[in-house]
């Protein structure tokens, strides 16, 4: 077991179809896109292996219910910033220095350029390895790596698919809303 003990997680819907919410007494510790059973299923053997616990499904867990509140809100569009308790403990080092200037300094409705990123944690040239760092985040749409584009105005990529990203860049008013 490690520290965090228990993870708890439930499946709740959204805009961008199911997502997986897990937590740990530290906090939020994953949100995991297209929660069908396979990837879900993928993804709780994923923190298992790196939590070294074993995730437990609790919908009604308090400790998911005000994470849960507040993803309804921001699809809704009633809520801008996220302010939860997060466990970072799934991410280390550049990366985790990288999404947590992301998380800090790219509010909603704005966008940043991977370059960008890269150079406000002082590693100019960093770009693609600021890439790699949204790639790897566990923390999706609260760590906002949707909003990171590429410096010619191309989405870039996105671990929840570029669709999913032109959904949320949409919902913030940074992008229009698509007409069908």
């Amino acid at each position: 077991m490690n520290s965090n003990g228990v993870v708890e997680w439930a499946v709740v819907e959204s805009d961008i179809g199911p997502l997986l919410l897990a937590a740990t007494d530290a906090g939020l510790v994953s949100v995991v896109f297209h929660a069908r059973p396979a990837v879900r299923d993928r993804a709780l053997a994923q923190l298992r292996t790196r939590l070294g616990a074993e995730p437990v499904e609790s919908p009604g867990s308090a400790r998911l219910a005000e994470p849960i509140r507040q993803f309804a809100a921001y699809f809704a569009g009633t809520l801008r910033d996220f302010s939860l308790d997060l466990d970072w403990s799934l991410t280390s080092g550049f990366n985790r220095q990288v999404l947590r200037e992301l998380s800090a300094g790219v509010p909603y409705g704005a966008v940043a350029g991977y370059g960008d990123l890269a150079e406000r944690v002082g590693q100019p040239g960093a770009a693609q390895a600021v890439g790699a760092a949204m790639g790897s985040n566990p923390l999706p749409v609260v760590v906002p790596c949707h909003r990171v584009v590429e410096r010619d105005g191309g989405l870039g990529g996105f671990g929840g698919g570029l669709e999913t990203k032109r959904r949320l860049l949409a919902l913030e008013g940074v992008l229009p809303e698509p007409l069908f």
